[in-house]
């Protein structure tokens, strides 16, 4: 009787080690490449390829090769694990010139068994790893937006999030437009974004679908007819999600983020995570609006009390103090103390009208919104008089009413209002000289309006706080402008001069 044929057996010790360190470790690219460097040392390949299939089973989501072109790879062995195919092995060109045996065959199905296993692992991992990411993102808007800050930074906050968290080109936040439809008001990108601004009609089959609550998820922006606008903004961009800002039914707004043209698709995980992330980006713009109110009604209550005192006590004692002045200048035969008591009375009287002048613009909305940007430039003038203790020069030159848009007409008033804020508390100034010029041309040629703040005071000393002037420099360089800082008016060339500049 013949002996049965000899199988060779796999080298158990050598078997196990390789099952070791394919096993350790969980990060999924270290993971392919542990897979490859044991297939080599297991069955003496002179080549080797892995490659792990996407999430929609269409192409390989990642690959890995040693010797071999990923484009001509023949992949053989299926890598599975409880059932499911994860990716392929290819294993070619046995060193020394033999064939592969029966034994090697075995050695590998083994390897893809273990290898199907630590996939697996590291991708449960990966995707722990990225909610993680997800979620420290959405807890980061929700402080900014709770912050009680400027809402421009905050909304820039959430595009700088949304970008980062989703690998996309950029982050694009859009609230609704007066006229419908929706606005872009926040663009995190590589380089100023001349979207800020633009409106998206209501009719845009997109916008239609993201008002009503609907995700949009698209494969190519820039061939999606739903994009051919006129506008250009998607020419640049592929694969896209575009998500509501909704909360208990209310839409407040949507959340893109495109990824470059060529760029991979999102996954059905990454569209979930960023699906969570708007909701709770949209659940924390709803608190900071109903905090926001909360303010703004305290301030309403309390400047309608600082009228009421200005008008029933200040000005009262003021009209007193004025009728008895003019009393004992009647009384007097002295002329330089007549001269100087009617004087006296008479800046009285200037007085009396600037305090009116503020106890209008203390009753009037603050939440209303001027349709002219010189009144509102006014306006940041007389309230800030009241702090100062006097009131700062304006001067306005060329179409400021007529030519600069809504949004960087609101920026520029932003921009006042901190530049005076500046100067109050840290300047110690006795005078400031404010210039709104429309007659302006950008370094990029662009035709803009220039806003300059000049006070007399202290200056900015060495190592102080500058975060009043990078405020100021964001909200420039978000609508593709720029601010800077000199010498003001002082005596031997103190104080302080901002210069703050953007588009119309």
């Amino acid at each position: 009787m013949a002996d049965p044929p000899f199988r060779p057996q796999p080298c158990v010790p050598q078997l196990l080690e390789a099952m070791r360190a394919v096993g350790s470790g969980l990060g999924p690219r270290a993971t392919l490449e542990r897979i490859c460097a044991t297939a080599i040392a297991l069955v003496d390949a002179e080549r080797v390829a892995i490659g792990v299939l996407a999430e929609d089973g269409d192409g390989f989501a990642d690959t890995v090769h040693h010797g071999v072109d990923e484009e001509t790879a023949r992949w053989t062995e299926p890598i599975r694990v409880r059932g499911e195919v994860f990716g392929k092995l290819y294993l070619g060109d046995k060193r020394g010139g033999g064939p592969f045996t029966e034994h090697d065959l075995t050695l590998v199905r083994v390897l893809a068994t273990e290898a199907g296993i630590a996939i697996g692992n590291a991708r449960l991992y990966e995707a722990a790893r990225q909610r993680e990411r997800w979620i420290d993102g959405s807890v980061a808007v929700t402080t900014a937006l709770l912050s009680g800050g400027d809402i421009g930074d905050s909304l820039r906050i959430v595009a700088e999030q949304a970008r980062r968290l989703s690998g996309a080109a950029a982050g694009i936040v859009l609230l609704p437009a007066a006229e419908g439809g929706l606005e872009i008001v926040a663009v995190d990108a590589d380089s100023p974004s001349a979207a800020l601004g633009v409106v998206l009609p209501a009719e845009n089959e997109v916008v239609a679908e993201l008002l009503d609550g609907e995700p949009v998820f698209v494969e190519d922006a820039a061939t999606d007819p739903r994009f051919a606008d006129g506008t250009g903004l998607a020419s640049d961009y592929g694969p896209t999600v575009l998500l509501p800002l909704q909360s208990d039914g209310r839409v407040v707004g949507s959340l893109a983020m495109p990824r470059a043209r060529g760029e991979r698709a999102f996954t059905e995980t990454e569209r979930a995570l960023a699906v969570q992330f708007a909701a709770q980006a949209a659940l924390a713009l709803m608190m900071a609006e109903a905090q926001r109110d909360r303010e703004r009604l305290a301030v309403y209550e309390d400047r309608d009390r600082i009228a009421r005192d200005l008008h029933d006590l200040v000005i009262q004692r003021l009209f007193a103090t004025g009728m008895m002045l003019e009393s004992a200048q009647r009384g007097t035969v002295a002329p330089g103390v007549r001269d100087g008591v009617g004087r006296a009375v008479d800046e009285l009287d200037v007085t009396i009208q600037e305090i009116r002048t503020a106890i209008f613009a203390l009753q009037d909305d603050p939440g209303e919104v001027p349709s002219e940007l010189s009144t509102r430039a006014e306006r940041e003038i007389h309230m800030a008089s009241v702090a100062l203790g006097f009131k700062p020069s304006l001067r306005v030159a060329g179409p400021v009413d007529t030519a600069v848009g809504e949004l960087t007409g609101k920026n520029l008033v932003a921009a006042l209002r901190e530049g005076l804020s500046n100067a109050f508390r840290h300047a110690g100034a006795s005078r400031i000289d404010v210039v709104v010029d429309a007659n302006v041309t950008l370094p990029d040629g662009r035709p803009g309006v220039r806003l300059t703040v000049t006070d007399d005071g202290v200056g900015i000393p060495e190592g102080g706080r500058r975060s009043g002037l990078r405020n100021l420099r964001r909200r420039a360089e978000s609508l593709g402008g720029d601010s800077t800082h000199g010498p003001g008016s002082g005596p031997d060339g103190g104080g302080t001069t901002v210069v703050w500049q953007a588009p119309y």
